[in-house]
C-alpha cells in the first residue's frame, strides 16, 4: 500500500509539472506534438533552405532526441564531440536552425577533452513550416584553455530536428482543415466518460477522418472510431470512454507520459497523420482521480 502510495504522488507530479495550465474553458483543441505557429505547412518540394554551415575545426555536432526528451517535450540533445586536440569548456547552447523559431541560449557547464562527447538537453522554438530544418547550426559558447571566448555555429547534424519538424508540421496542416476537442469529462464508477469532437477550421471542405485512438500504459481508452467528418459538415463527435489498465507501482512510478494518447487524424484519403489528443490540466486531474480510486 505504502509503494503504491508514492507512486500515486509521483504521478500526480507528473500531471502538473509537465501539463499546460488548466484552462477556464471544459473544452480544449488538439496541437502537434511540437510547438508550432499559424500557418499551414506546405509541401516538402516547397520549403526554403538556409545556407551550408561551415565546419568548425575540433568540435562535431549531432541532435538527438532521447525518449527523456519526448516525455519533457521541446527539446533534443545536442551531442557535441570534442573532435580535436585541446580541452575546451561549452558555457552555453542553442539550436540554429531556419525549421524552427529561435530560442535564448541555454546556460550550461561542460567540461570536453580530446575525444570526450556530451550531450547538452537544448530546447527548440516552434516549427516554421515553409522553411526546411536542415542546415542546421548548434550555437555554442565556447572557453579555451588560454580564457579565449568564442560563439561558434558549428555544423548540427539534424536528423531527428527533420523528423520533428515533418511531424510538427503534418500535424498542424491537418488541424488546419479540422481541430479536435476534448470535451465533458467526468467519473462515472470505475471509468472516466466524455467526449471528442472534430470541428471544421474554416474553408477547406474536404473530409476528416478520426481514424484511430491509443490507449497508453495506465489507461484503456475506447471511441467508436472510425468517425468522419464529411465534405460539407461542420462537426462530428463520438464518445469517450477511459478506463484503468494497470495499477501497480512500477508502472504508476515510471510512466514519463501518463496523459498522452495518440490521435490518428486523414483528410480527404491522405496518409494519417497523428497528434496528441488534447487533454488540460482539470481533464487530466479526473484521469488521475480515476486512478487514484482505482489503485
Amino acid at each position: 500500500m505504502r509503494r503504491t502510495a508514492t507512486a500515486l504522488a509521483v504521478l500526480l507530479c507528473a500531471a502538473c509539472g509537465g501539463a499546460p495550465a488548466a484552462s477556464s474553458s471544459p473544452t480544449t483543441s488538439a496541437a502537434p506534438s511540437s510547438s508550432a505557429g499559424p500557418s499551414d505547412a506546405p509541401s516538402s518540394a516547397a520549403l526554403s533552405s538556409g545556407p551550408a554551415v561551415p565546419p568548425v575545426a575540433g568540435i562535431e555536432a549531432v541532435a538527438v532526441q532521447l525518449r527523456t526528451d519526448v516525455a519533457i517535450g521541446g527539446q533534443v540533445q545536442v551531442r557535441v564531440t570534442d573532435t580535436g586536440s585541446e580541452p575546451f569548456t561549452v558555457t552555453s547552447v542553442a539550436i540554429d536552425s531556419p525549421g524552427f523559431a529561435p530560442l535564448p541560449d541555454r546556460a550550461v557547464t561542460a567540461a570536453f577533452t580530446p575525444g570526450r562527447t556530451v550531450d547538452l538537453p537544448t530546447p527548440f522554438g516552434g516549427a516554421v513550416c515553409d522553411t526546411a530544418a536542415e542546415p542546421a547550426a548548434a550555437r555554442l559558447t565556447v572557453v579555451r584553455p588560454d580564457g579565449r571566448t568564442e560563439v561558434l555555429r558549428v555544423p548540427l547534424a539534424a536528423a531527428d530536428l527533420t523528423r520533428i519538424h515533418t511531424d510538427a508540421c503534418a500535424a498542424r496542416a491537418v488541424l488546419a482543415v479540422a481541430g479536435v476537442t476534448v470535451t465533458g469529462l467526468a467519473l462515472e464508477g470505475e471509468a472516466v466518460t466524455g467526449t471528442l469532437e472534430t470541428t471544421r477550421g474554416g474553408g477547406d471542405g474536404r473530409a476528416v477522418t478520426l481514424t484511430r485512438l491509443e490507449g497508453n500504459v495506465l489507461y484503456d481508452v475506447e471511441a467508436d472510431l472510425p468517425v468522419t467528418l464529411a465534405e460539407g459538415e461542420s462537426s462530428a463527435e463520438v464518445g469517450l470512454t477511459f478506463t484503468t489498465a494497470r495499477c501497480d507501482p512500477h508502472a504508476l512510478a515510471e510512466t514519463k507520459q501518463p496523459y498522452l494518447f495518440v490521435l490518428g487524424v486523414q483528410v480527404d484519403g491522405e496518409d494519417e497523420v497523428t497528434v496528441d489528443l488534447p487533454l488540460d490540466q482539470a481533464q487530466r486531474d479526473t484521469l488521475f482521480t480515476l486512478t487514484e480510486s482505482a489503485c
